[in-house]
């Protein structure tokens, strides 16, 4: 895939250029459709699909201490988008100084970088622009005046349910995987890098695998049976998800850390994207570290008949 990194670049895309824009946080089955009929279009027109979304989201900028919990940050939507068969994508930095741009100053950037712009795609309710002026309606003015196409995506609908980045966050903080597997498309993953932790699951016979998550949605405290996708390889194991009372010496902070069944390769600073398949217990404070190995043994042994 195609990563641009600046509107100017699009000047190197041969026209007429289709453009799906959005910050697609998730890229659940509302962004798909945006994407889908913006390539569909390009298609029949003989013109470049390109996927236009920002790096941070801008609430993360614009409000930061109400922005929500990311259910995929940029590593991993650009993963999820390059799934879906995109050839193009641009990221554009959202900082305070592009949060100042007019919407009509920002569609005519787009306009003069591509050559020609016959299409922008975003769905009905997108914002953008200083102050959030600019909206689907000002898009079509400016495009009657530009001359080009746009297109508004209607809501998409599941059993009478909007599809939306916050009902999915709010099924996956509830543990709802079924609601939010549904709304995504997909099973909800989790992608994080491994990191370096204090080895104690290795001495106590049980390794495990930290992951600084990409993501920021989690579901709730416990451990679960899960499967990992490591250098595309498909791996089972026992997530932890939690603050790790028995041992974590009263510190607040979650972790996520993941012991993987049959395995013993090095993998620092690796990606690896998480999936939750069942949920077998709550976290829970244990007396002393030997109750706390008893129990990891079963939780393993129950993960592996699962």
């Amino acid at each position: 895939m195609d990563i641009l990194q600046s509107i100017p670049e699009l000047d190197r895309l041969q026209g007429p250029l289709f453009l799906a824009i959005g910050v697609f946080d998730g890229v659940h089955r509302g962004h798909q459709a945006v994407i889908s009929t913006s390539a569909e279009h390009a298609r029949a027109d003989n013109g470049t699909p390109v996927v236009v979304t920002f790096d941070p989201h801008p609430e993360k900028v614009l409000r930061p201490q109400a922005a929500p919990h990311l259910l995929s940050a940029t590593e991993h939507k650009i993963a999820l988008i390059r799934a879906l068969g995109v050839e193009h994508l641009l990221i554009i930095m959202f900082d305070k100084q592009f949060a100042a741009t007019e919407p009509e100053d920002f569609v005519a950037q787009l306009v003069a970088h591509s050559k020609p712009l016959r299409e922008i795609c975003v769905g009905h309710q997108w914002s953008f622009g200083k102050n959030r002026r600019g909206n689907l309606d000002l898009l079509k003015t400016l495009g009657s005046k530009m001359n080009f196409d746009v297109v508004g995506i209607q809501p998409v609908t599941i059993n009478s349910a909007v599809v939306s980045s916050t009902a999915i966050r709010q099924g996956i903080e509830k543990g709802d995987f079924a609601k939010a597997a549904e709304m995504l498309g997909r099973e909800y993953t989790i992608l994080g890098t491994v990191t370096r932790g204090d080895n104690l699951g290795k001495k106590i016979g049980f390794p495990t695998a930290n992951l600084s998550a990409h993501n920021e949605q989690f579901p709730p405290n416990g451990v679960y049976a899960a499967e990992a996708k490591i250098d595309n390889e498909l791996h089972r194991g026992v997530i932890n998800l939690g603050i790790r009372p028995t041992v974590s010496g009263g510190k607040s902070e979650r972790v996520l850390e993941i012991h993987l069944f049959d395995f013993n390769r090095e993998i620092y600073g690796h990606d690896v994207e998480v999936r939750f398949l069942k949920f077998l217990r709550p976290e829970k404070k244990f007396e002393n570290l030997d109750a706390l190995v008893q129990q990891i043994r079963r939780d393993v042994e129950q993960a592996r008949d699962f």
